[in-house]
């Protein structure tokens, strides 16, 4: 990954000490390993092995246990077990595969690589065995460098790939997971088509995972080498790092296909740093993304939310075409992104997905997704497991965070299903605790028939009043006519500020008589006024914040991990009392009540970034951009920051990661004051 070199991550002491251990063998009369064994054989280049003809799907230890003494050999037995107990092999997992720290320190006086006993009593072989009687197969892992990624360093394969490949192949292993570290600056595309050859040399059918992090633009030169490659930096279980892992590996799509995939890194469902929303969001866009499904949880820890969402079928089968198109997006303006994806039988996924903090209306067509006009369609709602007819429209008000996805086909049956039907929102979800809030409701007919016996309610939370200024139902709805309802929201005086949930329910009846029940959640903001005069921003209540490593921090640097683990806000050696740290990609939402008119700090990256770290900074007043830095430097000195923000609701703060990728971003918002 490309990271912070100050922090024990995988691979952010690469660069350095690749660098220091080329100059140490240097200095020492040794000689730089080879890209390949003196002795191998030499055949002749692959242009393709046949394997991974649909994105590859199982298990990763990774992101779960990381090298701690929990990976082992019963961990991954267990998985293995769990694979077949849950359905999940039924589902379309098969590899169980093992990352870095599985190897001794050091090779054997033979050269071989050899397990380690404490973790792997048994040896590898015996693993690989016992994963395959479960009808499964099982991947390793190594780096095209000198060493592997963990601080240990365990051996690479750079200078062994030909006895290496051998090896994993004499084990049994079926998928090779082929990292980057420790590679001594030599030429990435050399050093993974010598890996590929010496796989190939095995006679082993053995599906090869790059991993280089997009370094060197692999989906440029990668389809005739592995059959899928990293486009990014490492994942880590956070909102802000998935959501700029997908922001990547989207426009990558005609890279893309049978046996070449765009690989955005592996799954951190059930990991416990997302909700569950985030978490389906996620699974949806790596399944619309054509990834690799690679389960990055312990499942033998995992609850019955982490199953659903990792064996939902119909989600499965979009990732799974064998068409192998990657979605194209269609529009991503506000943060409201439409994506779609063509399949095999002339369907089209189209994915509604809601970057920001408050639900969304997102909308297209049938006809913009790639299919022919009709005179309506069936729709199916894949997560919910619905079918309707539309009669073109796709849309719907999508959860903060959340995603929709949707399979539509061209399909003369249409008129056996139900109309769909859109719920909406107008109006802010933000409540000031014991004053009343207008918000008006409606409930759209999308089909190409006719919803009737029509009727909304909404709901709030225990001890809110919820009441209907406006008529509540509609005998009819023909195609595109809306129920609108005005409702008067008032939360309890004394109520605590934060999120709340509503929910918005509509009951209707196709032409046929079926009945049908729709809902859409809502979230509520209650906030409070900012105080009169002057304060720190960064002490009044967040509405959200979304953050790309670790939780934003108050009055301390991002220190990635958890809460507290910063260091002192320092910008070019001066050291701020007061502000927020925050890592790119990032957005931090406050409450100002349209009574405040400007904001102002001090930014920069912080001083802990070493000699890495490009951001830049935004200040948005509701949905517009009124202030931004441009691209800032670790090199750079604190930059005054100031926004005009008079009549704004919501004042949001952005980091974006200057435009090349996530890389050691911290980012401090210094001295970050509000006049009100």
């Amino acid at each position: 990954m490309r990271h912070l070199p100050t922090r024990t991550t995988r691979t952010s002491h690469r660069r350095v000490i690749g660098a220091l251990l080329a100059g140490l063998l240097c200095a020492a009369g040794a000689t730089v390993p080879a890209v390949a064994d003196s002795s191998a054989p030499a055949p002749a280049p692959q242009a393709g092995n046949g394997l991974a003809l649909t994105p590859p799907m199982g298990f990763n230890n990774w992101n779960s246990t990381h090298c701690r003494a929990e990976f082992n050999e019963s961990m991954v037995k267990g998985i293995a077990d769990i694979f077949v107990e849950k359905g999940l092999k039924d589902a379309g997992y098969q590899y169980v595969n093992l990352d870095d720290c599985w190897a001794k320190p050091l090779r054997n006086a033979d050269g071989k690589l050899e397990a380690d006993p404490q973790r792997f009593p048994n040896g590898i072989k015996a693993v690989a065995d016992y994963v395959h009687s479960k009808g499964l197969k099982i991947g390793i892992y190594t780096s095209a460098g000198i060493k592997t990624c963990d601080n240990v360093g365990f051996p690479g394969a750079l200078g062994h790939e030909y006895s290496d490949a051998q090896q994993f192949a004499d084990w049994g292993i079926d998928y090779l997971k082929y990292d980057n570290c420790n590679n001594l600056g030599l030429d990435a595309k050399r050093r993974y088509t010598t890996m590929r050859d010496a796989l190939a040399a095995t006679g082993r059918p053995i599906v090869y995972s790059i991993c280089e992090w997009g370094e060197n633009k692999p989906w440029e030169w990668a389809g005739d080498v592995g059959n899928l490659w990293r486009t990014t930096g490492d994942i880590n279980d956070s909102w802000g790092s998935m959501l700029s892992i997908m922001k990547q590996n989207l426009p990558l799509a005609a890279a893309a296909g049978p046996g070449r995939w765009n690989d955005p890194d592996m799954l951190e469902v059930g990991n416990g740093g997302m909700t569950d929303t985030e978490y389906r969001t996620h699974f949806s866009m790596w399944s619309v993304m054509a990834a690799p499904l690679l389960i990055g949880s312990d499942l033998r820890k995992a609850g019955p939310e982490t199953f659903e969402i990792l064996s939902n079928r119909e989600v499965i089968a979009v990732d799974q075409d064998t068409l192998g198109k990657q979605g194209v997006v269609l529009s991503s303006t506000g943060g409201r992104w439409v994506v779609a994806k063509e399949m095999q039988d002339g369907s089209r996924v189209v994915a509604l997905f809601n970057e920001t903090g408050s639900a969304q209306r997102i909308s297209t067509t049938a006809e913009a997704a790639g299919l022919p006009k009709a005179t309506a369609y069936t729709m199916r709602d894949l997560w919910e497991h619905t079918t309707y007819n539309t009669a073109g429209r796709v849309s719907a008000t999508v959860p903060a965070h959340g995603t929709v996805l949707l399979r539509i086909a061209a399909d003369p049956k249409w008129a056996a299903h139900p109309p769909a039907v859109e719920l909406g929102l107008n109006g802010s979800p933000l409540v000031e605790a014991g004053r009343t809030a207008a918000l008006t409701t409606t409930v759209t007919d999308l089909g190409r028939t006719s919803a009737t016996k029509v009727s909304a309610a909404l709901t709030g939370p225990s001890g809110w009043q919820v009441k209907a200024a406006s008529p509540t139902g509609s005998p009819y709805l023909p195609t595109g006519r809306a129920l609108t309802t005005r409702w008067q929201v008032t939360a309890p005086a004394g109520t605590a500020t934060g999120t709340y949930d509503l929910t918005l329910t509509a009951e209707y009846r196709s032409p046929a008589g079926t009945r049908v029940r729709s809902e859409v959640p809502f979230q509520a903001h209650v906030v409070v006024a900012p105080p009169a005069g002057g304060s720190y921003l960064n002490d009044l209540p967040q509405l959200s914040a979304a953050n790309g490593w670790g939780p934003v921090e108050k009055d301390t640097s991002n220190g990635e991990s958890r809460a507290g683990d910063g260091n002192p806000l320092t910008i070019g050696g001066a050291v701020f009392a007061k502000g927020l740290g925050v890592h790119a990609d990032s957005a931090v939402a406050f409450y100002t009540g349209e009574a405040c008119s400007a904001v102002t700090a001090q930014v920069g990256v912080d001083d802990e970034s070493i000699i890495r770290g490009t951001v830049a900074f935004e200040v948005w007043a509701d949905g517009t951009k009124v202030a931004s830095t441009g691209v800032l430097t670790h090199a750079m000195p604190a930059q005054p920051l100031s926004a005009d923000v008079s009549g704004a609701q919501v004042v949001r703060l952005v980091v974006t990661d200057g435009g090349d990728g996530v890389d050691s971003d911290h980012a401090d918002w210094a001295d970050l004051r509000i006049t009100c």
